[in-house]
């Protein structure tokens, strides 16, 4: 067991870029939704660079890209829906778990911890993508970023969670791979582990200066 681990009963995990390599269908979706309009795509080496705060955020980041300037909020709304629509049809054909996960989740959900997903995705695509995996039992509860008014880097989801198990925050963990991640986590109380291979807008995720680091989810166990 991982010396993070000690005296932690819940463990929160972030979905993008920290559980999953969702890049491939988001950047399919986008470039599709920019396709639409006339647009140019932008490609999945940008697309990486935006995902983490939402889909309306990265929705907004694309047509900024492709407009060159930012979009107003009639047009942004009608971008979003079509992103929405175009990656609801196929959320996870071509998305990866990282290596590890798989048994880490496994481990843990065999151990005494209770499992958590918190993830700024919007709450109707995290169960289909879940099931593809076989991961939909490992989770006693999951929030999207619109199942609540906040999401992450607020530290509202977090202390939600915490409330829902009637834990206090210093007996839980949040697990991310992004500055958001840590962010919410500390600012909610929670202990913060950061993994270096995700989403985190080009930036070292130590920047944030997480408790704990590991190269691999598998570390934990």
């Amino acid at each position: 067991m991982h010396p993070i681990l000690k005296d932690i009963r819940l463990i929160s995990f972030d979905l993008d870029g920290t559980l999953i390599d969702s890049v491939p269908d988001l950047a399919a979706a986008v470039d599709a939704s920019l396709g639409e309009l006339g647009l140019p795509v932008a490609g999945e080496a940008r697309v990486r660079d935006w995902v983490g705060n939402g889909s309306w955020t990265l929705v907004e980041r694309a047509l900024t890209f492709a407009q060159g300037h930012l979009p107003g909020e009639e047009a942004l709304a009608r971008s979003h829906e079509a992103f929405l629509r175009r990656y609801g049809r196929d959320p996870g054909s071509r998305t990866r778990l990282y290596p590890g996960v798989r048994e880490t989740l496994d481990a843990l959900q065999a151990g005494d911890w209770i499992l958590t997903l918190v993830t700024n995705k919007p709450y109707a695509f995290i169960e289909p993508i879940l099931a593809q995996f076989g991961l939909e039992r490992h989770f006693a509860l999951c929030l999207g970023g619109d199942s609540l008014p906040q999401k992450k880097p607020d530290p509202a989801p977090l202390l939600h969670v915490a409330a829902h198990f009637d834990l206090p925050p210093s007996t839980c963990l949040m697990v991310g791979d992004s500055r958001h991640d840590i962010a919410a986590g500390r600012a909610a109380g929670f202990r913060t582990l950061a993994v270096p291979y995700g989403y985190n807008h080009g930036e070292p995720v130590q920047d944030s200066r997480p408790d704990g680091l590991v190269v691999s989810l598998a570390e934990l166990v």
